[in-house]
């Protein structure tokens, strides 16, 4: 029957009323609710809807029926014509009222069943919310394809240019030995210039997305990681199997801005590194014996670190008490 009634309210009134989740023991009764007692009443009052029609309908039409009748009859009650004007009038009225009541009970019907028949508020907003969950998901995994992309573009790009450049440049140097001096400092500073930007280009591809990362994992990356760090760095990887790409490629990041937060501002002597998977959830975990006082809205990438954490629906916690230590806790989804 609920069935009939999604199909009569979308197929006259446009209407549309979702199905409500079978899993809710709510459901029966409200559908029990809507056919008892609220399609009664409703069907009630069409019936006297239908009623104000007829009686208008009749009225309004007054002269056709006068006229009807026997011309004699018409002509011994003269004044008749005043009499079907009123009631035609009456009748015009009666059928504005029952236009009126069919538009307002239609409505009331609709309003009726969309609560009673459809999802409730509350599976509305959940539904909406992974919708919402969904469509950021998405839009994550599309951003870490196309970092993904920049970081194959830049690697097998430019990078292999100033490469190429800058073996040109040194076997010029080492074999155009009769030039100028002017000339020879030319290509010097040239040769050091594209080697300075060799390094940065390096430093640029693997802080978008190594491609350690894409092709060993997580462990892997991180471990190149803390070799390239000026500190003693303990790191602790255990994860039986792998997460989800953009998962890694948050946890890489996390763990990247961390150290370079640690060098630049706190001072540490040495950094302790753990990742770990504990059920659905990745644990991110950065400690530092450093001087603290870090704080996540102080403009040292904390913030923005917060932000791409919360975009894969992830938790930032920061404890830096002044004289530290520094503990960075980061908790990430990765699912079954």
């Amino acid at each position: 029957m609920t069935l009939v009634q999604r199909y009569r309210f979308q197929a006259m009134l446009g209407v549309e009323i979702a199905r409500p989740s079978a899993d809710d023991p709510r459901t029966s009764r409200r559908q029990a609710q809507y056919h008892l007692l609220t399609g009664p009443a409703v069907a009630l009052a069409a019936l006297i809807g239908l009623m104000l029609w007829v009686v208008g309908l009749v009225a309004a039409t007054v002269y056709i029926w006068v006229w009807q009748l026997p011309l004699e009859w018409r002509l011994a009650h003269h004044g008749y014509s005043v009499t079907a004007a009123y009631v035609m009038g009456a009748g015009l009225a009666v059928l504005a009222l029952a236009t009126w009541v069919c538009h307002g009970l239609a409505r009331l019907d609709a309003f009726a069943a969309t609560r009673l028949l459809g999802p409730t508020r509350a599976e509305l907003l959940e539904r909406r919310v992974e919708d919402l969950t969904e469509s950021r998901a998405g839009m994550v995994e599309a951003a870490d394809a196309e970092r993904r992309r920049i970081e194959r573009d830049l690697h097998d790009g430019a990078q292999q240019r100033l490469v190429a450049m800058a073996v040109h440049l040194g076997l010029a140097k080492a074999t155009l030995g009769e030039l100028p001096e002017d000339a020879r400092k030319v290509i010097e500073d040239a040769h050091r210039e594209a080697k300075e930007a060799i390094s940065e280009l390096g430093d640029l591809v693997r802080g978008l997305h190594p491609a350690v990362l894409e092709d060993r994992g997580l462990d892997a990356a991180l471990s190149g990681l803390a070799e390239r760090v000026p500190l003693p760095v303990q790191l602790n990887v255990e994860l039986a199997e792998r997460p989800s790409p953009t998962v890694e490629a948050v946890a890489y990041f996390v763990v990247s801005e961390a150290l370079t937060n640690v060098i630049k501002h706190a001072g540490a002597s040495r950094v302790e590194v753990t990742v770990g998977r504990v059920g659905d959830t990745l644990l991110v975990l950065v400690s530092d014996d450093g001087c603290g006082g870090a704080d996540s809205a102080g403009g040292t990438g904390l913030s923005g670190l917060a932000k791409r954490v919360a975009s894969a629906d992830g938790t930032f916690a920061l404890s830096s008490p002044a004289g530290g230590p520094t503990v960075l806790t980061v908790t990430l989804p990765c699912g079954s």
